[in-house]
Formats: C-alpha cells, structure tokens, sequence
C-alpha cells in the first residue's frame, strides 16, 4: 500500500485508546480517522485537541465508516461483541488485552477472521519490548541452558478493577511473554488468589504453571503492593536472566551463577560475572502499532495474532476454572 492510505477508527478513549491512536497516527502510512467514545467529555477533549478526527459515541459508526483498521480499547466483556461486529464489516482489528474473557468466543473470533480473510491481533505489548526480545533470544539459543523456572512478578498498588480480578488484568502480560520466550505451552495451572478489598474481585494472585518438560513458571500478580515491580527471573544450569521493566538503563541482566551436583552430594555453586547487554530499545507500543499497520499491508500474520490472544485466553481460563472450584469448596465446607 502507498503511504498515508491505512485509516484508523479506535472504540474507548480511556487509558490506553489515547496511547495506541496517537501512534498510529504518527505512523508513516496511517492516520486516526474516528473515535468512538461513550463519554461525552472525553470526546469534548479530544474535539478540542484534534477538531480534524471525527467522533461518536456509537461503534457500530466506526465499523460502517471508511477506515481500514479499527482499535477496540473497551472493558473486557465488550471485546468479543465488539470485535465480531469489527471483522463482520470487513475491518481489521487490534484488541486489547485480554482478546476475551471466554474461550469459545475467542475461538470463534479467531475463525472468523481467517473466514473473512482480516487481520485480528491482541495488545500484548510486551511481546514487542525490546528487552523481552533479547530475552527470548537468550532462551531460544541455549544460552542459559535448560531451564529449570521462571518467576514473574507484576505488582503495584492498583489500579483496582470492579469488571474483572487481578488475574484476568495484569497475568495476560506474563503469559503472552512466557509463551513468546518459552515458544510452548503449559500442560496444567494452579491458583492461589484472594480478595481483600472487594468482595469476589480478586486482588492478589499466585499462578504456578507446570510443562510436561518438568519446568515450573510462578506468577504472582498485585494491585494491592507498596512498590512497582516488573520482574521476570529466568533460572537455567548454565546462567540466568533478570529482565526488569522499571530499570531503564538495566532492563536485562545476564548472571552467569549457578548450582551444581555431580557425583559428589554436596552442591557446588558457580559465581561468575554479570553481564548487562546493549538493548536497541523502541517503545514497544510503538513496535506494536507498526506490525499492526505491516499486517494490514501484507496480510501476513501479526506477531501477537488471534491465535496467541486465544491461548493466553485458555491459561486465563484454566486458571478461573481452578479459583472456582476453591471458592464452591470453601463456601461448601464453610
């Protein structure tokens, strides 16, 4: 496609809307078209700033107007209503995270856009970070060697959600980037959870992932922690990485430690030299926004297609089937 042809209608101009409209209108072949927005103040502001961008308060004006792509950055329980009507009138679709909070709606979104020959992709933007890349990389080659666990932590004092619990808010990010470093699949989920501030929203979670390979993942998601932590530990026999999302200038570290038993009992340790590699960074939401436009130009799949939205939508959902099951137990024995 030639330049500045790719028109963009985003649905919710809440949080993150805004983020993901202002880079795709930055783009060199793209430009925010339209915005749908239930919020008549939101859209004042946004009238004032940008009188060109056309609003409504009405989707289904955005699915029937003259844009290529459109951005779905509403509440969870209106993703899949809304991003069927999308790939219905022919549009390509970015969805935030998570793609649906149901696994057989999120199946069928990601038949029908193969049916309709559209692209559908999920806001996992992770997958994009640069930092996340090199660590997949690192994985990928055998460089920490096999790997025993990782443990993710995504923690801070809310933002509290009355829609969905902590699980289905902020796990998606760790296990999209799981499953992109990983490159499979967990074969079963356990949950610890429990809601503190709430009744029957969960604040605090503990998911412990298992592989059939014998390699764990522990995630443990907050909205109820003093301190911002984004962490993933990756843990193999050879070396081990720490990626940390709120250290700019350290976001990677390359820990050549470890602990080994031979043919004698008592365990030995290895303590070598840490390494901090040169990250190219990008903003990830910015990478994003730009594969989101590639797709929609070549056809080709996106990184974080539909495909990956629904399987993170399968962990999520196992993990709820667990919580549940505790919850009838807890309230059956008393």
């Amino acid at each position: 496609m030639n330049l500045k042809t790719l028109r963009f209608g985003v649905i919710g101009w809440g949080y993150w809307g805004p983020k993901i409209a202002r880079n795709l209108d930055t783009l060199p072949n793209g430009n925010l078209a339209m915005v749908a927005e239930m919020d008549e103040r939101r859209l004042a502001s946004l009238r004032a700033s940008q009188p060109w961008v056309k609003t409504t308060t009405q989707a289904s004006e955005v699915f029937h107007a003259d844009v290529d792509g459109v951005v779905i950055a509403t509440p969870v329980r209106t993703h899949y209503r809304l991003a069927k009507e999308a790939l219905l009138a022919g549009k390509h679709v970015l969805v935030e995270k998570p793609l649906t909070a149901d696994v057989l709606e999120a199946e069928e979104l990601v038949a029908l856009a193969q049916e309709q020959q559209r692209i559908l992709m999920v806001g996992h933007t992770f997958e994009y970070n640069p930092a996340v890349n090199e660590l997949r990389k690192l994985v990928q080659s055998g460089a920490l060697g096999k790997i025993y666990c990782i443990e993710a932590e995504r923690l801070n004092l809310g933002l509290f959600r009355s829609d969905i619990n902590v699980i289905w808010d902020l796990a998606p990010h760790d296990i999209s980037i799981l499953l992109y470093v990983l490159g499979k699949k967990p074969s079963h989920v356990k949950v610890q959870a429990h809601a503190h501030l709430q009744s029957h929203i969960h604040d605090i979670a503990h998911l412990d992932l298992g592989f059939d390979d014998g390699m764990t993942a522990h995630i443990h998601v907050s909205w109820l922690h003093p301190s911002k932590i984004r962490r993933v530990t990756v843990i193999g026999d050879a070396r081990m990485a720490v990626y940390d999302d709120t250290n700019q200038a350290e976001m990677l570290k390359i820990y050549n430690k470890g602990a080994d038993v031979h043919a004698d009992p008592v365990v030995s340790y290895r303590f070598g030299e840490v390494t901090i590699p040169y990250i190219d960074w990008a903003e990830p939401l910015r990478l994003e926004c730009e594969d989101f436009a590639r797709a929609i130009g070549t056809g080709e799949q996106p990184r974080a297609h539909g495909g990956v939205g629904l399987e993170v939508v399968r962990i999520l959902a196992d993990a709820q089937v667990v919580l549940d099951n505790q919850e009838q137990w807890r309230a059956t024995v008393g």
